[in-house]
């Protein structure tokens, strides 16, 4: 089961260079053609290192930030101090 969503690759964006490749351990990235595409595969941690050193900005990561209610309220009373 997939716990996050793949890399996002704009194709309009990417140059090809292949530099996010080098970053990603579990093979998820492979060129198709002279473009960078995603390979999905349950062994991507989303690391976003590809994000990272990508030179044109082609690769987005995209993800949701959710607070637990529980956080929310530590928060609010101090972290339990």
């Amino acid at each position: 089961m997939q716990m996050f969503d793949m890399p996002i690759i704009n194709a309009d964006l990417c140059n090809g260079c292949g530099l996010c490749m080098t970053v990603c351990d579990c093979g998820a990235l492979v060129i198709t053609g002279s473009i960078i595409s995603v390979h999905e595969t349950d062994e991507c941690g989303y690391c976003t290192d590809c994000e990272a050193v990508c030179p044109t900005g082609a690769i987005q990561c995209p993800f949701e930030i959710i607070v637990d209610d529980s956080f929310e309220q530590s928060a609010e009373q101090g972290f339990g101090q």
